[in-house]
């Protein structure tokens, strides 16, 4: 980037960035009137009209004036209108003039300050203006001589509009990721504004949903029957302002327009592994919807059950304040801080019984109170604790045994159960007619084994157990007949299959 353009920005963030905004907004205003060379006596009426800077002399002015010079925002021009002699051609007198730099850098300001307090919004109405004026695009290029003049102003409004819809579009979009992101530091203002936003969300979406395939299909049309002749009257009119129009200028404009084109085409037509940025913004806004609802529920459940320290303070503080006595507000602190003093930790019984024998009380002071006489092992060694047996380790060979015969008794009921399944034949499972509780226990997870891998269809499937020591095939009987297993609950029925179950590793 030109250091020039970085510089033209300086004046801002100066000690005297008042009195130099206010300089440059006297060139911009003298601009409008057309009336481009100040002097340094003309600027300095100029502010001294303003209460603000009542108090500045013209040194001060030329000061500032010349400092701008530096920056590149304003430029001189010898002043010879008011020589009269050969002294006063000797004498320096300049105009100033505003210089392009400055000028860009002033209308950034103003777009600045108008654009950053102003509230984002999707420009629901730009997508009926670009339909409107594609239309009427559409109907130009179709005509043997169209108006070179009309095709430029829509054209011209083509690109204004298309303009605002991205700038809105991306400022709303990135406000709207802020206040997600930022929900916890304005929740109040989030959570009340946030229905309007979704509403304003899904009316844009469903809009861009039903104009962008119409904007899209007029695309195509124009692209098909005459998007040249659009280009060449653009290009034509484009030029005819030009001090010398050339040939060379007139196909750069060509080019110019074809590129502009693009950009718009480019907003509501895909391209192979590029989505539009109608198609992307859809995508996003309609993401956003679940972030808002998850955000406002989240803020309802912290209303509701807040819990935090700032919270408990206050809620111990209501309890403080709703005590009877004072008695009691110290009860309170003792069981909700626990600063109990010292003198209750029991040493030994020696120090117990002397403390009873002078019944201090808590309050009583260190001072005044029997000293403590602790065991010289805990002043050493900072613990203490009497020597005697060790506790005799216990014996749980018994629990062991009881443990164990219950595994060994449940892996033979599991092993009966599963002998009930005939290994190395097959049957129908409206043959097996009766289980007990073990053995439709055992059914149930063949079942599942096959739930899970999608035998209820009309294929076969083998399936393992799950110690994965049998291999269970399940084949459909196709004759729609069912299958009824009476069991002690009840009577289990459903699609009658053929089971053949067989040892894992069997040949």
């Amino acid at each position: 980037m030109n250091a020039g353009r970085i510089k033209a920005f300086a004046y801002v963030t100066t000690e005297k960035a008042t009195l130099y905004r206010a300089i440059m907004r006297v060139f911009m205003q003298s601009a409008e009137r057309f009336a481009f060379h100040l002097r340094p006596q003309e600027i300095f009426h100029e502010i001294r009209t303003s209460n603000v800077f009542s108090g500045t002399d013209l040194a001060e002015i030329e000061s500032a004036l010349a400092q701008l010079c530096e920056w590149g925002n304003l430029q001189t021009h010898p002043d010879t209108s008011e020589v009269r002699s050969v002294e006063d051609f000797y004498k320096q007198r300049y105009v100033f003039q505003i210089t392009h730099h400055g000028e860009s850098a002033e209308r950034a300001l103003e777009v600045f300050a108008t654009s950053s307090g102003r509230d984002s919004e999707l420009p629901a109405s730009a997508l009926a203006d670009i339909q409107d004026l594609l239309r009427d695009l559409r109907q130009s290029s179709a005509e043997e001589r169209p108006d070179c003049g009309k095709i430029h102003r829509n054209l011209i409004t083509l690109r204004a509009r298309f303009d605002e819809l991205t700038s809105s579009t991306q400022a709303f979009m990135g406000s709207l990721q802020m206040k997600i992101d930022l929900q916890h530091v304005q929740a109040e203002q989030f959570t009340s504004d946030t229905q309007r936003l979704i509403d304003h969300v899904e009316t844009f979406v469903a809009g861009l949903r039903i104009a962008g395939d119409d904007i899209a299909g007029i695309f195509r049309s124009i692209e098909g029957q005459g998007l040249q002749t659009l280009l060449q009257a653009a290009a034509e009119r484009s030029i005819v302002d030009g001090v010398a129009p050339t040939s060379e200028r007139f196909h750069q404009a060509i080019e110019e327009w074809r590129s502009r084109w693009e950009s718009f085409r480019e907003w509501f037509i895909s391209r192979p592994g590029c989505p539009s940025r109608a198609e992307s913004l859809r995508e996003r806004a309609r993401a956003s919807i679940p972030s808002l609802l998850s955000l406002i529920t989240s803020i309802n459940d912290q209303r509701i059950n807040r819990i935090d320290r700032s919270n408990d303070w206050r809620v111990l503080a209501r309890w403080f304040a709703a005590t009877p006595s004072d008695a009691d507000a110290h009860a309170l602190w003792k069981f909700v801080f626990g600063l109990y003093p010292a003198r209750h930790l029991l040493i030994n019984d020696a120090t117990l019984d002397q403390y009873e024998a002078h019944d201090a009380s808590a309050d009583t002071s260190w001072l005044d109170a029997p000293p403590l006489r602790i065991a010289t092992p805990l002043r050493v060694h900072g613990n203490y604790s009497r020597t005697g047996r060790l506790r005799p380790i216990i014996d749980r060979t018994s629990e062991k045994a009881k443990l164990a015969a219950a595994a060994h008794e449940e892996a033979a009921r599991i092993m009966n159960a599963q002998s009930r399944f005939p290994t190395g034949c097959r049957l129908r499972l409206s043959e097996l007619e009766n289980l007990d509780s073990r053995e439709f226990d055992v059914f149930l997870d063949f079942l599942g084994e096959a739930m899970s891998a999608n035998v209820l269809s009309d294929d076969t499937a083998e399936i393992l157990s799950s110690d994965g020591y049998l291999k269970v095939k399940l084949e459909p009987t196709r004759d729609g007949r069912i299958a009824g297993i009476h069991t002690p609950d009840g009577i289990f029925s459903g699609p009658d299959h053929w089971i053949s179950i067989e040892h894992e590793g069997a040949k």
